[in-house]
């Protein structure tokens, strides 16, 4: 059946979980709702009506299969009243079985979207006369504020044999942060962190590459041909726990606090980063085929398949670290990945409206510079 879109003046969503007692798919819940409450009411309020009329969006459907039984979540926006809605709701939970299965509809809950948005509104002006009067109060005595804090900064110190310039906490700190030259190292105190130490030059020091190995660290390296040798020549002879990376074109010495702290939370786990190198090569060969390619923890091909068995084949497979494919990232597929256990998935383009789980680490042939 086609549907339409949800209609703009939509009122109220209607939120319900259901159990079936077997393996059905999303048409089959749609034909339920739309079949089984066929005939309870005037036509006016039968849910095919609704939809031409547009007072009744889009269904959606969300379920999940496993152990010969499916449980989902069934979502109706409504721009009927609130008495008309509830009646649809209630319609909804007389369904008692989808496609040969038994089956149950409970109502969560009507969320009233207008008072939802008025929440929202509130919260944000709230916000918006926080920011404006921050704005407006900042005067001279902040301003000296800021310069006094800029003088308190802690000054670089020296470290190790080869006196490598440090934050002055690095042997009280179990997590530290390599960066590749003074510059960096003073930007970082600046912005307010610690535990911050210089490679000083393209050749990894002794200092360092033991400092990996009984610390936790992050290669925080410049976006450039000089940050790229060095991790390099770094992956070689030592193994940071993490890699970060400045924006493309810049330096570390040049980033904002904001940009520091962004550029850290997406850092990357060194494997990960190994692995890319050998996802590079593959995705290349990959574009155009639509095929996926099914790696291990150590990168090596498991299968490769056609993009239209990728799901199904993924069901089955065992000990699969990452997936390379030219296709898209689809929520089915997302879903089937933490499944599985998958880590990453690098692919073409992902779905609009996709969000990925934290258990999978999403990333698209063109932020990996292949396209």
């Amino acid at each position: 059946m086609v549907q339409k879109e949800k209609p703009g003046g939509v009122k109220y969503v209607i939120e319900a979980k259901f159990v079936v007692e077997g393996v059905v798919e999303k048409h089959d819940v749609i034909g339920a709702i739309f079949g089984q409450t066929e005939g309870l009411f005037p036509k006016k309020l039968e849910l095919r009506e609704l939809q031409k009329s547009g007072k009744i969006g889009r269904i959606d459907i969300i379920l999940r299969s496993e152990k010969d039984r499916t449980t989902g979540k069934i979502i109706v926006p409504s721009s009927l009243d609130r008495v008309e809605t509830a009646i649809i709701a209630a319609a909804m939970e007389t369904i008692d079985r989808v496609g040969p299965c038994e089956a149950k509809v409970q109502i969560e809950r009507i969320l009233d979207v207008r008072e939802e948005k008025r929440r929202r509104i509130v919260e944000r002006a709230k916000e918006l006369i926080r920011e404006w009067v921050v704005k407006e109060t900042q005067d001279l005595e902040k301003l000296l504020e800021e310069v006094a804090k800029e003088d308190r900064v802690a000054q670089p110190t020296q470290y190790g044999p080869e006196r490598l310039t440090a934050s002055p906490d690095v042997d009280k700190c179990d997590e530290l942060i390599i960066v590749e030259g003074r510059a960096d190292v003073i930007n970082m105190l600046r912005s307010g962190y610690g535990g911050v130490i210089a490679l000083e030059g393209v050749k990894v020091p002794k200092t360092i590459i033991e400092l990996t190995r009984s610390k936790v660290t992050t290669a925080f390296l410049d976006g450039d041909r000089g940050g790229d040798l060095i991790l390099k020549e770094l992956l070689q002879v030592a193994r940071p726990t993490y890699v970060a990376r400045a924006p493309r074109g810049k330096g570390v010495e040049d980033l904002t606090p904001e940009e520091i702290k962004e550029a850290l939370a997406n850092r990357m786990p060194v494997e990960e980063v190994i692995l890319l190198e050998r996802v590079s090569d593959i995705g290349r060969s990959l574009r155009g085929t639509l095929e996926a390619v099914l790696l291990s923890r150590d990168g090596g091909e498991l299968m490769r398949v056609p993009v239209s068995e990728l799901v199904e084949r993924l069901r089955e497979a065992e000990g699969v670290y990452a997936v390379v494919f030219d296709g898209i990232v689809t929520g089915r597929l997302l879903e089937v990945a933490r499944e599985r256990g998958v880590k990453m998935l690098i692919a073409e383009r992902i779905a609009e409206g996709v969000e990925p789980p934290e258990e999978v680490r999403v990333r698209t042939f063109k932020s990996l510079g292949l396209v």
